[in-house]
């Protein structure tokens, strides 16, 4: 009978320590990941993908929001920031009222599409390894940055980061965000991925979250495609692009009696009317958060409080 209690206990202690040792596994202990072997490869692709660009002599225009579309869904300005515009970088900020929630829009247009970076946290690629986003923006000199895509909160999905393929495993039926070295954007289905034939035609950047929000100036998302991606207003991040080299960070606030959120449908409208071609969702919730020029300009919420969450990435401008 003893012997059988033993048992039992031994049983119940070596369930519980396997189960927690995967929780922890899974949600705390950092990690580090071996950076994918085509990296160095992919580097000089992009470098000549690059080099090829510089030779066209790309031209960039400065975007500018129509005014019309955004009062005739309802968006009216609350704030405008300082301009920045030095070393080829223009950023324009924003701050909206749309729909119950504040809204901070940040257009910005490069000289080159090698000022739109990104970094991880800890300037390490791994799983469980965060930081804020004000933390790594300030840690890379950036004037604008927003959160990314966290992607070390998932197993799969292509990570390309400043030219460098990190992770190339397809996450099915997603959709990437890939920014060109000639500063054009274009969202892709995983059915259609080929990381060595994105690496070719210079992906700068790519993203797995999605959905897309926008393409070809039209709304992507329907209400039906909202359902279990967070149909109820939340906090949210998206980038959107006007023109090659000409981008536009969106950060919504959420969860508070002075600003309700948006659904993704209500997003896509407002990136529209923004004049974006293209835009893509980020993640958001309370990772959503926009840095800019050393201060975090929106109100975060984390476990409904002010407060930022610590993330894995960021999109940055510097």
């Amino acid at each position: 009978m003893i012997r059988n209690k033993i048992a039992g206990l031994l049983s119940g202690l070596l369930i519980f320590s396997t189960t927690s040792y995967l929780l922890l596994d899974t949600f705390v202990i950092p990690s580090t990941y071996q950076t994918n072997a085509s990296s160095e490869s992919s580097t000089d692709a992009f470098a000549t993908a690059l080099s090829n660009t510089s030779s066209s002599s790309t031209t960039t225009s400065t975007a500018t929001t129509s005014t019309a579309d955004l009062e005739s869904i309802g968006a009216t300005v609350t704030k405008t920031y300082d301009t920045y515009d030095e070393n080829g970088v223009k950023i324009t900020v924003t701050e909206y009222t749309y729909l119950n929630t504040e809204v901070y829009v940040a257009s910005v247009t490069l000289d080159s599409a090698e000022s739109l970076k990104s970094a991880f946290a800890n300037n390490s690629f791994g799983k469980n390894i965060t930081a804020k986003t004000s933390t790594i923006a300030s840690e890379n000199d950036a004037i604008l940055a927003i959160n990314g895509d966290y992607y070390g909160a998932q197993e799969t999905g292509v990570v390309i980061r400043n030219g460098v393929v990190y992770r190339d495993d397809v996450k099915s039926g997603s959709e990437i965000l890939c920014i060109y070295a000639d500063g054009t954007m274009e969202i892709i289905s995983s059915d259609d991925f080929d990381s060595d034939e994105l690496v070719k035609k210079g992906v700068w950047q790519a993203y797995t979250f999605g959905p897309g929000l926008v393409e070809n100036g039209e709304v992507s998302v329907s209400s039906s495609d909202e359902v279990g991606k967070a149909m109820a207003s939340n906090p949210r991040t998206a980038i959107g692009q006007t023109s090659a080299n000409n981008f536009t960070f969106v950060v919504s606030d959420g969860r508070t009696s002075e600003s309700e959120g948006l659904s993704l449908k209500e997003l896509a409208t407002f990136m529209q009317a923004l004049g974006c071609t293209t835009a893509y969702n980020l993640d958001g919730g309370g990772s959503s958060t926009m840095y800019y020029n050393g201060t975090v300009i929106n109100n975060p919420t984390t476990t409904g409080r002010i407060s930022e969450r610590s993330v894995s990435d960021i999109i940055y401008v510097k």
